[in-house]
């Protein structure tokens, strides 16, 4: 069996400890990166190179942390233990996300990682209504 890995970028260090004790007793290799820290490897070849491979270039394991916010939407209403189609989390994720940023499609693609088109396309699919979030920014 390959040996699996867990690379989390957060700069909670909560989160990262969550995460390092749920992968306890597995065959696993657990790498934590700051934001900051991931977004530099990313811009060096040889850290994707290395990544790719699966051997990160960065150090690893606990670095000092700040308690910046990150601009990562969280699904709603999930709780552990309960199985979700991938549909049912992805449209939930495009609801907050629009939600999130009051019915501005574009900053919400971009907080979600897909583009512009992409996310027109899943709100027409999940027959989600971007304008009851733009109602709720005006009615605030």
């Amino acid at each position: 069996m390959a040996r699996s890995f867990v690379y989390i970028v957060s700069e909670n260090p909560e989160v990262i400890e969550h995460v390092k004790k749920s992968c306890e007793g597995q065959d696993v290799s657990f790498y934590s990166y700051a934001g900051q820290q991931w977004r530099e490897g990313l811009d060096n070849p040889f850290f994707r190179s290395q990544l790719v491979n699966g051997v990160p270039a960065l150090s690893t394991g606990m670095n000092p942390l700040t308690s910046e916010p990150n601009n990562v939407v969280s699904f709603p209403g999930m709780t552990e233990g309960k199985v979700q189609k991938m549909e049912d989390l992805e449209a939930k994720a495009i609801e907050s996300a629009i939600n999130q940023f009051k019915g501005n499609l574009t900053e919400a693609a971009k907080a979600l990682g897909i583009g512009r088109a992409t996310l027109y396309r899943k709100v027409k699919q999940y027959h989600i209504d971007p304008s009851q979030a733009r109602r709720r920014k005006v009615a605030a």
